[in-house]
């Protein structure tokens, strides 16, 4: 693979840039400082097609590839954490599902208003009991009769949902019988906001990403048309592993994008602030803590992008999608540490953002399988062990 971009991803590249620098970033402290979603900004990236990057034109997308899709992530990650993880989940997560395994009526209905950004998407798995173990699922989905299909009683509840409360559509999980060895039959529904017996629980305070909505989703004999059905029935739980391997190239260009602004900041700071006559910057242990950064993160961007690119190829690509995840997220923690370090006393406090990318790539360690986890996954693909 060539990991030079192709002139239309620089574009892009520069495109998201400067809209960033330009709508983004000047309100970023206000909605992070009040929590508040920020659904005004949301809606400008729809036109702009970075709603449904990944996605054909035919589905509502902007027909672009994977590699596309992770450099737009990184790009708003290095503006506004928040940002980045709002449309990565509605993308990889609320659209991936429908693109994955929806008929052509599901697409029409579903995807193409989520890709088009008309709509803000979420998935609904994990369980205040049922997080690494996403197989423990004990939300139930029991079939009713009736002349058109009949319709699906959901009851239970999710936790942890990001976009909880700000998403049209959800595409959730539930338990719809056993499996012939007594494990859990796991199938997807499609969810509108407005279904009868839905309802968005607490929302989440949490230690960063402010300005995203994190919650709980419970369903009380929520009744979901049978035609809502995703994919074949009990065929949920292997949905639901492909989608996450594609979601973990996306929370691994979040981690980039956040270390990324983490180094520029740090980079920035050392130049200027002066102490015993000179730049800090010109002193060993800042410069250091500098070069492990700039040279951690672009490996970790090359791992990203490649674990992008061979997605894109059609290639096996989940070995590739836990490394990178886990490397970058793991990069992430690190460098934006590093960030606060270099910025000393002044890094501590909220005057400056670096403390903030150090909260925010927190969560990139723990969502979408945590680093155990994909040391678990990664374990396994190399020994080539199967799951018992």
């Amino acid at each position: 693979m060539d990991f030079d971009l192709s002139p239309e991803h620089e574009l892009l590249r520069q495109t998201i840039r400067d809209f960033a620098a330009r709508e983004i970033e000047p309100v970023v402290e206000e909605y992070e400082r009040e929590r508040r979603f920020p659904t005004d900004v949301v809606q400008m990236l729809g036109p702009m097609g970075l709603m449904g990057v990944p996605y054909p034109e035919d589905e509502g997308g902007a027909g672009l590839d994977t590699l596309a899709y992770a450099i737009a992530i990184e790009e708003l990650a290095r503006v506004w954490g928040s940002l980045a993880l709002i449309v990565a989940a509605h993308t990889s997560l609320g659209c991936g599902p429908l693109h994955l395994a929806g008929d052509d009526a599901q697409k029409q209905r579903y995807l193409v208003p989520m890709a088009q950004g008309r709509v803000i998407g979420a998935y609904g798995l994990t369980e205040s009991g049922a997080g690494s173990d996403s197989g423990g699922t004990q939300t139930t989905a029991r079939h009713e009769g009736g002349p058109d299909g009949g319709t699906w009683l959901i009851n239970g509840g999710k936790r942890f949902i990001t976009n909880a409360g700000q998403a049209g559509t959800y595409i959730v999980t539930a338990r719809t019988g056993e499996r012939p060895g007594g494990g859990a039959e796991i199938s997807a529904f499609i969810l509108e906001a407005e279904t009868r017996g839905f309802s968005v629980g607490r929302l989440e305070e949490k230690m960063g990403l402010h300005a995203s909505a994190t919650g709980e989703l419970i369903f009380q004999d929520c009744r979901v048309p049978a035609a809502n059905m995703l994919g074949e029935h009990g065929e949920g739980f292997r949905m639901f592993l492909k989608i996450l391997d594609g979601g973990r190239i996306s929370i691994g260009a979040m981690a980039v994008g956040l270390a990324q602004a983490a180094l520029d900041a740090s980079v920035g700071y050392a130049r200027e602030r002066r102490q015993f006559g000179q730049p800090i910057g010109m002193f060993q242990g800042v410069a250091f803590m500098v070069a492990d950064m700039a040279t951690e993160i672009e490996a970790a961007r090359q791992m990203v992008w490649r674990a992008a690119w061979l997605k894109d190829q059609g290639r096996d690509y989940s070995l590739a999608a836990a490394q990178a995840k886990l490397f970058a997220s793991e990069v992430s923690q690190r460098a934006t540490n590093n960030g606060v370090q270099v910025h000393g006393g002044y890094g501590y406090v909220e005057e400056y953002k670096v403390e903030r990318f150090l909260r925010d790539a927190k969560l990139t360690e723990i969502g979408e399988g945590t680093s155990q986890i994909q040391r678990i996954v990664i374990g396994r693909k190399v020994l080539d062990l199967k799951i018992v």
